[in-house]
């Protein structure tokens, strides 16, 4: 009972201009100038790509001034922003199993548990993120970390880190920004129910340009924009709501990158189609696409 339902797989198709580009045509490393955000998006297991694509900007010795993390991407750029190597990155990924994260919430399974907050125990999830954060929270960040999530009163969008609200531990902040509705119960911090930072912002490269940034590079791990509809319907109403969710979170991404016209951006889309969101068959895969995606736009 404890095996969560695999989520559908997305239907592999060629790339669109959006996807596998830079943001902006001119963008490369070069013109990021000296201050460089890293701006990490959402995508479950995909969101394991980040890591293999700070190991490429480690051996191109490029230098990070900050992280904007969203969903996964908040834990990784709390990870990256702790001081913690690609090497150790990497050896959380490879160890990082199903029960570790996605445990069954027993009652959602029951009579009446359609009024459950949702699939999985939100517990082992923060369990999990308790346990490979620094325990210091904010104090042992090494460069300033931003991370989001939706209030679900208001819609709006809370920020977490310098320049936004720092009184709500790290720890708070993190599981927040990753609490996917209907997977994950929403964090009360306060009497404020929030959840996924992706649900307005999967990728955070306004907040970004709002900060001290010279240039921006974007890390997009998130779903793309078809699916295999009669494998989603077969696997259930959570495949089919995780489809809606990916659904709009694509649009946004995309609408946000059409219009980009801030600070110069070096937009990095891995090869993710085709894989699921709880995939961990492939988590060496994602980490190593990362890797290649990141490698293909540097010197």
């Amino acid at each position: 009972m404890d095996e969560p339902p695999r989520p559908a797989r997305e239907r592999a198709r060629p790339e669109s201009p959006v996807e596998g580009s830079t943001g902006t045509p001119e963008a490369d490393l070069g013109s990021l100038g000296d201050r460089i955000w890293l701006v990490l998006g959402g995508g479950g297991l995909k969101g394991l790509a980040h890591i293999g694509a700070w190991r490429a900007l480690r051996e191109a010795s490029v230098e990070v001034a900050g992280i904007v993390g969203t969903s996964i991407g908040a834990l990784v750029g709390a990870l990256i922003a702790s001081g913690m190597e690609w090497g150790e990155l990497r050896q959380l990924a490879r160890a990082l199993r199903r029960p570790d994260i996605a445990r069954i919430n027993r009652r959602a399974v029951l009579f009446n548990g359609i009024r459950q907050p949702s699939l999985f125990r939100g517990d082992t999830l923060r369990a999990y993120i308790e346990g490979v954060l620094p325990p210091d929270g904010w104090r042992a960040l090494r460069l300033p970390l931003l991370v989001n999530a939706v209030d679900l009163s208001t819609g709006r969008t809370e920020w977490f880190g310098p320049g936004a609200r720092t009184d709500v531990p790290l720890l708070d902040a993190v599981y927040a920004s990753s609490a996917l509705p209907v997977l994950y119960p929403p964090a009360w911090i306060g009497e404020r129910a929030l959840v996924d930072g992706g649900t307005e912002h999967p990728l955070g490269l306004e907040r970004a340009a709002a900060t001290d940034a010279t240039g921006l590079i974007g890390i997009d791990a998130g779903a793309g924009e078809t699916g295999e509809s009669e494998q989603i319907v077969r696997q259930g109403m959570v495949a089919v709501q995780q489809r809606i969710f990916s659904i709009m979170t694509y649009r946004r991404r995309k609408d946000l990158l059409r219009r980009w016209d801030g600070k110069p951006l070096l937009y990095v889309r891995p090869r993710l189609d085709g894989f699921g969101a709880f995939d961990f068959a492939k988590v060496e895969y994602f980490v190593e696409e990362g890797y290649r995606a990141m490698s293909r736009l540097l010197p």
